[in-house]
């Protein structure tokens, strides 16, 4: 079953899994790698720490966006809770076992120099990029 990450939020009330705001649901049919990585970066910026969970096929997705992460080090691995969910299988309606892990990790202490560095690295690409750009208008524009 694929899940889209949106961060839920229930006024009045509701179960507490659904109020979780920094719980990313990880598909591996939805959105690229690197749009969760992303994702992730974002949410521990806001939350302090992120909670990636995935169902059957897309824990590998989860577990690839966790190691990322901690290769980078922008974050470290606090927990990792796996379990199985019952769910009514689409086709034949029959209830199924699916595999689930769920894998909180808090921003390493490096994380907020690390982002700076990469936000200055970017600008300066952009920048550099936007000048090139200019250049180029300008020999066309002479010629």
């Amino acid at each position: 079953m694929a899940v889209e990450a949106i961060p839920v939020s229930v006024a009045g009330g509701g179960d507490a899994l659904a109020q979780k705001k920094n719980r990313i649901q990880v598909s591996n049919t939805k959105k690229p790698l690197f749009f969760y990585v992303n994702l992730a970066k974002r949410y521990m910026q806001q939350h302090e720490e992120v909670e990636l969970s995935a169902l059957g096929m897309a824990i590998t997705t989860v577990v690839t966006i966790a190691e990322i992460l901690k290769n980078n080090g922008l974050a470290t691995e606090k927990k990792v809770l796996t379990s199985s969910v019952g769910m009514k299988d689409e086709n034949k309606g029959r209830m199924i076992q699916k595999a689930k892990i769920e894998i909180v990790l808090a921003k390493s202490e490096k994380f907020d120099m690390l982002m700076t560095a990469n936000n200055t690295k970017a600008s300066a690409n952009t920048a550099e990029v936007a000048a090139v750009d200019n250049e180029k208008k300008e020999q066309e524009s002479a010629n």
